[in-house]
């Protein structure tokens, strides 16, 4: 049985996704029949892979504590998008400016939206300032347009409902909205934009060809050193598209406050394992 291990590391974070090349996953399992995807099950793992890019990107160039801003404009008002734009890009550039006198470069990724009333806002993620604390009265100062609404980040679920915000499709009463506005520029407020300093996720690529991963399903993964499995990670199944199955989870790195808990943990669980070996192979 061959399969292919990615491996993205991203900070105190390793994300493994395991994918089988040959006709088998687990030891005895059978490939399934192959099915062709609709349309619509096409666009639902486009957007799924979006969601992970944009995860990754947070998670590899963020921390808790940096900012979530959202860039408003005075109640009424309803620029067109080339005024928008401009908006940014004198903003950015602004903003860009006062970091760069503090010796401290400017990371971001903003998306234009649309409210379900046509409020036209913007989305931003932006790194702290470590000279100025108060950056947010930084961004506030910079953006000319109009209030500035500033939270910190948290890591909590490692990103993934900020990622699933930020690729979100408009529904059906956004739509409407962006109906006022000309089918050329509807796209610009349903995509993001990163800066281009951001570091981009790259996973490492293993393939093993005579290898099981037997163990893996029974036991579950097992962490490294000073690390711990996050249990509501741990996904398997199998692809209909490929009828090939692949299993994911992922790794983090004991914090100080949290190693002793961790480790009780884990010596339960060393102690579960040698119990289901010690009734599958006695001692002779």
């Amino acid at each position: 049985m061959a399969y292919t291990v990615y491996i993205y590391r991203l900070g105190d974070t390793t994300e493994y996704e395991f994918k089988f090349q040959g006709n088998f996953g687990a030891k005895g399992e059978k490939r399934t029949p192959r099915q062709k995807p609709t349309p619509e099950q096409i666009k639902k793992q486009n957007q799924q892979n979006k969601v992970n890019l944009i995860r990754r990107l947070i998670k590899l160039n963020f921390a808790p504590g940096d900012l979530w801003t959202t860039l408003k404009y005075p109640k009424g008002t309803r620029p067109g998008l080339t005024q928008v734009q401009k908006d940014m890009r004198n903003f950015i550039s602004r903003l860009r400016r006062a970091y760069k006198s503090m010796d401290e470069e400017l990371k971001y990724i903003y998306r234009l939206e649309i409210g379900r009333l046509g409020g036209v806002h913007i989305h931003i993620i932006a790194n702290r300032s470590k000279t100025r604390p108060d950056t947010d009265k930084l961004i506030q100062e910079k953006w000319h347009a109009g209030r500035v609404n500033c939270e910190n980040l948290y890591e909590r679920g490692g990103y993934q409902e900020l990622a699933e915000y930020m690729v979100k499709q408009p529904d059906e009463e956004v739509q409407r909205q962006l109906s006022f506005f000309p089918e050329e520029e509807r796209k610009n407020f349903c995509t993001y934009s990163p800066s281009r300093n951001l570091i981009r996720p790259v996973p490492e690529k293993h393939t093993y060809k005579r290898r099981t991963l037997r163990r893996l399903f029974e036991y579950g993964p097992e962490p490294s050193k000073d690390c711990y499995i996050d249990k509501n990670s741990i996904v398997c199944g199998t692809n209909p598209y490929t009828g090939m199955s692949y299993y994911r989870y992922t790794e983090v790195r004991i914090k100080t406050n949290r190693r002793a808990a961790v480790k009780g943990d884990q010596n339960a669980r060393s102690e579960h394992i040698h119990t289901v070996r010690h009734k599958q192979h006695p001692p002779r």
